[in-house]
């Protein structure tokens, strides 16, 4: 990436009560980029901080090449290409949904009739054009301002927890257009969520914050096994693997996955031969055995040796760091009990039985 292209962020703050803002951080110029940490992290004042809501003590901000934030200057929000979706919809209440909408396309000055017929469609929102914002739901609510952003067509997209008003089946019919976003729009998209499922989903670059500071800004794929962070202790942690379809089972529905070095055997979902798929494997999904398995309900069993070894003494978990073929990783949480009774140690090749996959995208 060229240096003067993508987001740069470097901003100081202190609050009462001790917290401090201080963050470094350079992205890329297209993409989705997740921004993960407990509550009161500083990631929502990160967000603020960028959208010129919030001005830092010490700042500097420029998304490809345009200084938003220095020592000279601030460009206020209403001048900066971006959209910003809230934990809380923030809608105009004097207008109803399409005035909201028409609101988002005179900025932008996009008059095309289908893109917002497509926008409409997928956020589910079209019996609700004429309401007004008042008698919306929650859910209803911040779909509108989801719609309302992406028909700004902005050059920055900011999402924080766009999601989390919304029911499980909304969500799940949101989430293909959001993933839709790498080829829909060059903007890159700085999402904020607690939810595993939708980061794996959705992100190409992870950033993990904790007590205002940055722990990690890398690729996903990368970030996931770093047992040194935070989010490696979640319940669903786990690693992604980016594959391809190189053969399907008709008889009993499966599609192999290829990645580098190796495959897995995963349901078939009617991806067409070739087909990039991401896949996703969690640490307790993953058991390992020291000999090839014989007969066994397991149907993906790969050759890994092991790289690392995570284990404190007031738990009775460990998390054990696998070496596939080429540089692919996978994690397995296992009892504490069980890698030292199978004299677990760094090097030492295993097999690694894969209890479950499942396909992403």
């Amino acid at each position: 990436m060229n240096k003067s292209n993508g987001l740069i962020a470097r901003f100081q703050q202190s609050f009462s009560g001790g917290f401090n803002l201080d963050v470094d951080l350079t992205l890329p110029d297209r993409g989705i980029t997740a921004i993960y940490g407990a509550s009161g992290s500083g990631k929502t004042t990160l967000l603020r901080c960028i959208a010129g809501l919030q001005r830092a003590q010490s700042g500097f901000l420029s998304l490809n090449g345009l200084v938003w934030q220095d020592a000279q200057r601030f460009v206020p929000t209403h001048q900066r290409a971006l959209g910003y979706v809230f934990q809380e919809a923030s809608l105009f209440s004097h207008l109803d949904v399409q005035g909201n909408l028409d609101f988002a396309r005179r900025r932008s000055r996009n008059r095309d009739q289908d893109y917002l017929k497509n926008v409409v469609a997928m956020m589910g929102i079209e019996p609700l054009l004429k309401r007004s914002t008042a008698a919306l739901s929650g859910g209803e609510r911040q779909r509108v301002a989801i719609a309302r952003a992406l028909l700004s067509q902005p050059k920055l997209l900011l999402l924080d927890e766009p999601l989390a008003a919304l029911d499980t089946s909304r969500r799940e019919e949101i989430l293909p257009y959001l993933e839709r976003l790498h080829e829909e729009f060059e903007a890159p998209v700085l999402y904020v969520s607690h939810s595993l499922d939708e980061i794996t989903r959705l992100a190409d670059q992870l950033v993990v914050v904790e007590n205002g500071r940055v722990e990690a800004n890398e690729a996903l794929s990368i970030a996931l096994t770093r047992t040194e962070l935070s989010i490696s202790q979640h319940d669903d942690a786990g690693v992604i693997l980016e594959a391809r379809v190189v053969e399907r089972d008709d008889q009993w529905h499966l599609i192999r996955a290829a990645f580098t070095g190796d495959s897995l055997w995963v349901r078939d979902n009617g991806d067409s031969l070739d087909t990039a798929l991401r896949i996703r494997v969690l640490a307790r999904d993953v058991s390992l055995a020291l000999e090839e398995p014989g007969a066994s309900s397991i149907v993906n069993r790969l050759k890994a040796e092991v790289e690392a070894i995570d284990e404190t003494a007031d738990s009775a978990m460990a998390l054990v760091t696998l070496k596939l073929a080429g540089e692919n990783r996978l994690l397995a949480r296992l009892t504490r009990r069980s890698v030292h009774s199978l004299e677990l140690c760094v090097g030492r090749p295993v097999w690694a039985q894969v209890k479950s996959v499942a396909v992403l995208r």
